[in-house]
């Protein structure tokens, strides 16, 4: 027998618990934005490279080759690797603007992570199984559900892979303040020392390194120590430089790069999937959308602006001077994870003006004039929950009441929480929440004693009457078992909140059981959710008590006064129908669920000359239908 209050003190001790994991997970939430999936910069790089000149080609090619020579095992011979396993060990030259920025945060890091890390190979294939998934997917439901796959594993191979993309706004466009600004003022707001982190400040920071670097390679003797080392920093520095140059034309960059991270990762989420016309600054007017979606334009659009920035790299091998200083010989270690403002550089004002004048104009910021925002469920919420349910119980707490029957209940809630909805994409499990209120439940359809069907069901006979209780309710995706959230909260929370990240983020994708994670379908989404909430409700708590008529071992009829505690764990969830606007969100949920409700304090109240009997434990199945409404805070 649980007693009451053994229960009401556990409880109480996991909700300091549970405090303190709100407090941690409120702080350390991630917000993964990146522009482009991996085969998807890939794809843009590739043809990019085709697009080259027969003589810009064959100058790659050849540096390439001499890069090569000294990375044999980690650089593959050609510039593009046509394999098509995804068991690929060497990588070329267009897989490195894929790992640069989602899988480093420096041109010296993504060449460090490429020539010495044993995880990036797995990274790559990833990519490829993810590339070829997303050609053969037939909607969107399926497309979501390859890319939880793959985050999954990405999360599994690289450590950092959710956390790189949180402190600032690098990979997104810096928004313009006023529609009168020009090509050479945006430039300059991008670049001058202290502006905000942005993808077109970076990539003209990056690919001036790299050209100084090259013609510093091309103008110096051969017998130079690190010649051949420079060269790969010049290719390294570029290749970095080109993961921010595709990310300024994902839909979602170009219109979401302001707001707080529910905002800005709605409004990333909303243009990336819908699309956005777009001007560049040269004029041109195009439709382009974003990471996941892109779309054979996007492809052709972006990769000709990729190709010319190669074309000016090779081009200043031709030049008889670069006139900014000798630069450093080693892939630049300008973080770009870590810091938040642009660093001091120079750079050569027509070339880059060249280069800029073929990407988006970004979207205006906040005021009169931007574009619409679109909010995603992140952050801090309160909310009710109203539900019908139906049981089917195992029998009455009377020690022979063996006979099964059914019952069903209303139930209110009021719900606090934290909403996790696409921390690394839209299949995520969501929700951290507490739901407090009340529940009524009808009578049940099987009788005090075993009559076989002799005797009518009634509010009288009813092996458990109609009764009403408070609800408690918790929500908490595991990473493990669990519960583990709450358990390593107070201390990994606190003292290693990256550890405690990356385990959150795990959790909140399904965890590392692979079937718990949410599955999309045409029709909804499904997912297994043992252990991921509890329902508890406490019965006989209010006045009148609750009562039951039971009789003794003599077939006399007793009253006894009892309370009672049912444990629900909720097992199969789907949810047909959700709606989501600025700040709230509805949907209707159903849920399959088993469980157990305990008796205990049991008082006997009449005859007196009676003895109470041992009530037994009444085991349940059932299901439960929700309507849900939240709103964001």
């Amino acid at each position: 027998m649980l007693s009451y209050s053994i229960f009401a003190g556990r409880f109480w001790h996991s909700g300091c618990r549970i405090a303190v994991l709100f407090a941690c997970i409120t702080f350390v939430y991630p917000q993964r934005i990146y522009a482009w999936v991996y085969p998807e910069h890939r794809l843009i790089t590739i043809a990019a490279i085709q697009k080259l000149s027969y003589q810009q080609r064959n100058t790659l090619n050849f540096l390439w080759s001499l890069a090569q020579q000294q990375y044999k095992n980690r650089f593959s011979i050609s510039v593009i690797d046509t394999a098509k396993s995804e068991k690929v060990r060497l990588l070329d030259f267009a897989a490195w603007p894929a790992i640069a920025g989602d899988h480093s945060c420096s041109p010296a890091e993504m060449l460090h992570t490429i020539t010495n890390s044993t995880w990036i190979s797995g990274v790559n294939e990833v990519g490829v199984k993810l590339g070829e998934r997303l050609l053969s997917a037939k909607n969107n439901s399926q497309r979501s559900n390859y890319l939880r796959m793959s985050d999954m594993q990405l999360l599994k191979k690289d450590d950092a892979y959710a956390s790189r993309a949180g402190v600032n706004s690098v990979h997104f466009l810096l928004p313009r303040n006023t529609t009168e600004i020009s090509l050479i003022q945006y430039i300059q707001q991008c670049t001058r020392k202290g502006a905000s982190l942005n993808a077109m400040g970076v990539y003209t920071y990056f690919h001036q390194l790299a050209m100084q670097k090259l013609w510093n390679y091309w103008h110096e003797s051969e017998q130079t120590p690190g010649h051949t080392s420079l060269l790969i920093a010049a290719l390294a520095d570029e290749a970095f430089a080109i993961h921010f140059l595709q990310d300024a034309f994902a839909a979602g960059h170009i219109a979401g790069s302001w707001g707080g991270a529910a905002l800005q990762k709605g409004t990333h989420d909303h243009y990336n999937e819908e699309g956005l016309e777009i001007e560049t600054w040269a004029g041109k007017r195009k439709v382009v959308k974003g990471d996941a979606y892109i779309t054979e334009e996007d492809i052709q659009l972006v990769s000709t602006v990729v190709s010319q920035s190669l074309t000016q790299l090779f081009s200043v091998v031709l030049n008889s001077q670069m006139p900014l200083g000798p630069g450093d010989r080693n892939p630049d270690g300008f973080n770009v994870c870590t810091n938040t403002t642009m660093p001091d550089f120079s750079f050569d004002t027509a070339m880059i003006n060249e280069m800029v004048s073929m990407t988006p104009i970004p979207g205006l910021a906040s005021g009169a004039g931007s574009l619409p925002r679109f909010r995603a469920e992140l952050g801090p919420f309160i909310g009710i929950s109203t539900g019908i349910s139906g049981m089917s119980v195992s029998g009455g707490f009377g020690p022979d009441q063996n006979e099964a029957g059914a019952l069903g209940g209303l139930e209110a809630n009021i719900r606090f929480g934290l909403g996790l909805d696409g921390v690394v994409n839209q299949s995520g499990d969501g929700l951290i929440f507490i739901d407090a209120g009340w529940k009524q439940e009808s009578s049940s359809s099987n009788n005090i004693f075993y009559s076989g069907g002799a005797v009518a069901t009634n509010a009288i006979t009813s092996a458990i009457p109609a009764r009403s209780a408070y609800n408690l309710r918790l929500r908490m995706p595991f990473c493990i078992i669990p519960g583990d959230l709450i358990l390593a909260a107070p201390v990994l929370g606190l003292l290693a909140p990256k550890l405690y990240k990356k385990m959150a983020i795990a959790a909140v994708n399904g965890g590392l059981i692979p079937w718990q994670s949410a599955l999309h379908t045409g029709i909804g989404r499904f997912q297994i959710i043992l252990g991921r909430e509890m329902g508890v409700s406490l019965y006989g708590l209010r006045s009148p008590r609750d009562y039951l008529i039971l009789p003794d071992n003599n077939n006399q009829a007793i009253l006894i006064e009892y309370r009672s505690t049912k444990i629900e764990f909720p097992v199969i969830e789907y949810r047909p129908y959700k709606s989501f606007t600025a700040n709230q969100s509805s949907g209707i949920l159903l849920q399959l669920y088993t469980g157990t409700d305990i008796p205990h304090r049991v008082r006997l109240l009449a005859p007196s000359t009676a003895t109470a009997p041992a009530l037994q434990q009444v085991w349940f199945a059932g299901i439960r239908v929700l309507f849900n409404w939240r709103r964001y805070l």
